[in-house]
C-alpha cells in the first residue's frame, strides 16, 4: 500500500509537469493552429537555466522565476521565427519549430554539455500512510494547481486573455474587430514557453534532464494535449495526470524503460480511434 501511494503521488506530480507542457501546446495551437514541436525544448531550457542560476548563488525563487522568463523569451523567439511573417501557413511554421528544436540541441550542448543535470528542489520527504513522498512532488502539484487557476482568471477576466480566446475561436472575426492576430500568436508562443519552462523547472529536481530530454517531454506533452484535440486545456490536464500516474505505476511495478511506451501507445490509440471516427462520419455524410 505504501509503495502504491508513493507511485501515485509521484505520478500526479510528474503528470502536473506534463500538464504544463501540454497546456503550452494547447495555447499555441488554439491561437496559431501550429503544432509546436519545440515545446519540449522550453522545459529543457527552463530546467537547465534554473540549475545554472542556482549554482551561481542566486536564491531559489529568483533563479526559478528568471529561468521561466528565459524560457518565455525563447518561446517568443521561436514564435517570431515560425509565425512572425504574415501569411505563414501552420504547416510551414510546424517545420520551422521542428528545425529549431534540432538546432537547440547544439546550443544546449555548447552551454551545458551533454551530461544529465539536476538541481536541488524542496528537500526532505513526508510520510503519508507509511509512504515516503518527496516534498518536491507536493510543491509541483501545488504550483501547477495555482498556475491553472491563474490561467483561468487570465483567459476569463483580462482583455488580453479574452483577445487570445477570440483569436482561438474565430481569427477572422478577431481581426475584423481590430485584434492583431499575429501579435496574439507571438504572445501565445511566449506563454507556451513560460509554461514549458515552469514544467522543466519543477520536474528537474525529480528527474534529471539533458539536452535530448525534450523528446520524452514533448512525447508526453503531445500525448496529453491530443486527448483534447489540441484545443481543450481541461481535457489535456486530465490526460496529463492520467499519463503521469500510468507511467509512474509502470516504472514502479515494471521498469522505467517502458515509460515512453505508455505515452506512445496512448497517443497512437487516440489518433487511430479519431481517424476511424472521422472516416465513419465522412462515409455517413456521403450517403
Amino acid at each position: 500500500m505504501s509503495a502504491f501511494l508513493q507511485y501515485l503521488v509521484s505520478g500526479v506530480a510528474v503528470g502536473c509537469g506534463f500538464a504544463l507542457l501540454a497546456s503550452g501546446l494547447v495555447a499555441i495551437h488554439r491561437v496559431t493552429r501550429v503544432v509546436n514541436f519545440a515545446q519540449g525544448m522550453f522545459a529543457v531550457v527552463g530546467g537547465m537555466t534554473a540549475g545554472s542560476l542556482l549554482s551561481s548563488g542566486l536564491p531559489h525563487v529568483a533563479a526559478e522565476a528568471a529561468a521561466v522568463l528565459v524560457a518565455g523569451a525563447v518561446g517568443l523567439a521561436v514564435g517570431v521565427a515560425a509565425t512572425g511573417r504574415r501569411g505563414t501557413s501552420p504547416q510551414s511554421a510546424l517545420i520551422v519549430t521542428l528545425g529549431l528544436g534540432f538546432l537547440a540541441y547544439a546550443i544546449e550542448i555548447m552551454i551545458w554539455g551533454d551530461n544529465p543535470r539536476s538541481h536541488p528542489g524542496l528537500g526532505g520527504s513526508v510520510v503519508l500512510f507509511g509512504a515516503h513522498v518527496q516534498k518536491q512532488s507536493f510543491l509541483v502539484i501545488a504550483v501547477a494547481a495555482a498556475v491553472f487557476a491563474l490561467l483561468g482568471l487570465f483567459f476569463g477576466r483580462t482583455y488580453t486573455g479574452k483577445a487570445l480566446t477570440a483569436c482561438a475561436s474565430n481569427p477572422y472575426a478577431a481581426r475584423a474587430v481590430g485584434i492583431d492576430v499575429v501579435r496574439m500568436g507571438l504572445l501565445a508562443f511566449a506563454l507556451g514557453g513560460m509554461l514549458g519552462g515552469l514544467g522543466g523547472v519543477l520536474l528537474t529536481p525529480l528527474q534529471p534532464i539533458s539536452y535530448n530530454s525534450d523528446v520524452l517531454l514533448i512525447t508526453n506533452g503531445f500525448a496529453a494535449a491530443i486527448l483534447g484535440g489540441l484545443d481543450r486545456p481541461g481535457v489535456a490536464l486530465a490526460g496529463a495526470l492520467s499519463l503521469g500516474v500510468a507511467e509512474s505505476m509502470v516504472a514502479g511495478y515494471g521498469g522505467a524503460s517502458y515509460q515512453t511506451v505508455v505515452a506512445l501507445v496512448l497517443m497512437l490509440t487516440i489518433m487511430t480511434v479519431r481517424a476511424s471516427r472521422r472516416t465513419a462520419l465522412q462515409e455517413e455524410a456521403a450517403r
